[in-house]
């Protein structure tokens, strides 16, 4: 069995809905046949093609690539975490009653996260909670809001909202920093994303922030935590020699890991092996990024395919754990 819990939509949102959000920069998308282009007010932003907005040809992909379920989540231009909350609430909810329209065709295979205007904490609560009534399977959402991290007081009134809502949670990484110094070659996706990542889950960490939030917390990373995995000795080794770094975190970084969960989109089987052994095969579950270029291509072969995993680590990444965070 295979199911992928980090995959996106965008769905058929026209100029004058976007508007309503901001007339200049809201995102809305411009199809033709099967292409289509995310449009920023007047200004094309990422081409993309129908399986991101057709829940038909969603339907034919999952079984092109031998999916029994796929969880669906908001292109992260969609959040409008800049906008007021007038604004930002229609919106969001606008954006999540589409996501369910589309999940409709086959609710048994397709399921989908909500997005919350998470720059008004009370609101973002509310409609996580109406997401889940509505049936939505959880929430996504970004690594911070400008310059908050989720080490912030009112993000982690959100996190300990949904830890007692049961509502699990899905991070994403988005308006990656450092962008002034990356204008070519994809790098704010392939430098800043990663470095985001890590920086959202050492936010928690080292904030003592998991020590203040219920263990009935379910929070995935996207991204295979980015670069997490691969400096945590760096993180351990600063806790151990620095009091600065221990100063509101108790415990040894790396006994966090246990708290959170990460997909598997890393594209490497060196990566993955290395990312198991950090996190456990009970801590990661398969992600594919899809329907974009940057996401797996053959969805679950990076986990199914690799030397090294066991039958039953391959089974827990591919859809145990997966069951269990979302109770499918």
């Amino acid at each position: 069995m295979k199911i992928d819990i980090h995959s996106h939509f965008f769905p058929t949102i026209t100029q004058a809905e976007a508007a309503r959000l901001h007339p200049q920069r809201a995102p809305w998308l411009r199809t033709e046949g099967r292409h289509g282009q995310i449009m920023l007010g007047d200004k094309p932003f990422r081409p993309v093609h129908d399986v991101l907005w057709d829940p038909q040809r969603r339907l034919e992909h999952l079984d092109e690539q031998g999916l029994d379920v796929q969880v669906m989540c908001a292109t992260p231009v969609m959040f409008g975490y800049d906008q007021p909350i007038e604004r930002a609430l229609p919106w969001a909810q606008l954006m999540n009653d589409r996501a369910l329209e589309m999940a409709a065709i086959a609710p048994e295979r397709l399921k989908v996260l909500a997005q919350v205007p998470l720059q008004d904490i009370d609101a973002a609560c509310r409609e996580a909670s109406r997401a889940k009534a509505c049936g939505h399977v959880g929430v996504q959402i970004g690594n911070h809001v400008g310059e908050r991290d989720l080490d912030d007081a009112g993000l982690e009134t959100f996190l300990r909202h949904c830890a007692q809502e049961g509502i699990p949670l899905l991070v994403h990484p988005w308006d990656m920093l450092g962008r002034e110094r990356m204008k070519k070659w994809m790098l704010p996706w392939l430098v800043a994303m990663p470095a985001e990542t890590q920086l959202g889950i050492l936010s928690l960490i080292l904030s003592g922030a998991f020590e203040r939030l219920p263990e009935s917390l379910r929070i995935c990373f996207a991204h295979g935590g980015g670069a997490f995995a691969f400096l945590l000795g760096r993180v351990d080794n600063a806790w151990r020699h620095r009091d600065i770094v221990r100063e509101d975190c108790p415990q040894l970084p790396s006994s966090y890991v246990k708290r959170f969960f990460v997909d598997s989109a890393v594209f490497d089987p060196g990566a993955l092996r290395l990312l198991v052994e950090v996190m456990g095969a009970d801590r990661v579950m398969l992600g594919s990024d899809s329907p974009f270029p940057l996401g797996e291509q053959s969805i679950g072969a990076g986990v199914l395919e690799h030397p090294l995993l066991d039958e039953t680590d391959k089974a827990r990444i591919c859809a145990g754990n997966a069951r269990a965070f979302f109770d499918l």
